[in-house]
């Protein structure tokens, strides 16, 4: 079955499988009103979608963060009603920076486990050269980065050859370290370099140790909010000047 746009969508089974969480979970989930309902399709059965996908993506990101489900209920109240499945990901993905590197080693069971899906060798290579997954000497265990696997994941259904996507990561990790690094200078210049002179107000050392503890979330959420808009505007111009 496929939505009006024709987007395939999932059984409760095959969107557990693809969540990697079982099918009491979600029913769980929905009870506790954490995933929206169904499209019920024939024969009564639901249907999900990707939407569906982002938001348990979401949950897993939050619990990980070491949120109660109370508090990602409450959480996940705030958030707008019409959020796309790609706004979903991008709020996950500033969730997911705050949280502290932490590569795992897994097995090959635990990995597809987590990827919610069989992995070829093929697979395996390409979230290798992407850096979501490393080889080690033992030949069924893996150091995966837990951030980048659900992404990693979703771009070997994507169409678009593999030199192409590492190209682009190219692309990504120079300018965000470029702007990673200009920022970090602007910061010790115009902000580290007064407060050390004025080590002596409290009142200033206050206001800095509050600074500093939401200096990242702030920045990363600047970063990817100018990107996105960027982004979209790049893409509109390309596809106007096709047209």
């Amino acid at each position: 079955m496929t939505t009006d746009t024709g987007e395939p969508t999932l059984t409760v089974d095959e969107l557990a499988a693809r969540a990697g969480v079982t099918v009491r979970t979600i029913r769980f989930y929905s009870t506790k009103g954490l995933l929206p309902p169904p499209v019920i399709g024939p024969r009564r059965v639901g249907h999900y979608g990707r939407d569906h996908l982002s938001r348990l993506a979401l949950i897993e990101e939050l619990q990980h963060q070491g949120m109660t489900l109370s508090a990602i209920e409450r959480y996940l109240e705030q958030l707008p009603t019409d959020l796309s499945a790609d706004d979903l990901a991008i709020h996950r993905a500033l969730v997911a920076t705050w949280a502290p590197d932490a590569a795992e080693d897994v097995t090959r069971a635990e990995l597809e486990r987590r990827a919610g899906r069989p992995l070829s060798g093929e697979d395996l290579d390409r979230l290798a050269a992407m850096g979501v997954v490393a080889y080690l000497e033992d030949s069924d265990t893996f150091r995966v980065d837990p951030g980048l696997l659900r992404l990693g994941v979703e771009l070997l259904g994507v169409p678009i050859a593999h030199e192409t996507i590492l190209a682009a990561r190219t692309v990504l990790m120079k300018h965000t370290r470029d702007a990673a690094q200009e920022l970090t200078r602007l910061f010790r210049d115009e902000v580290w370099g007064p407060y050390r002179e004025r080590e002596s107000d409290p009142e200033h050392v206050a206001a800095m140790k509050s600074l500093s503890a939401h200096m990242q979330p702030m920045v990363v959420q600047a970063l990817v909010t100018a990107f996105q808009r960027s982004l979209k505007e790049q893409l509109r111009e390309a596809f106007r000047a096709e047209g």
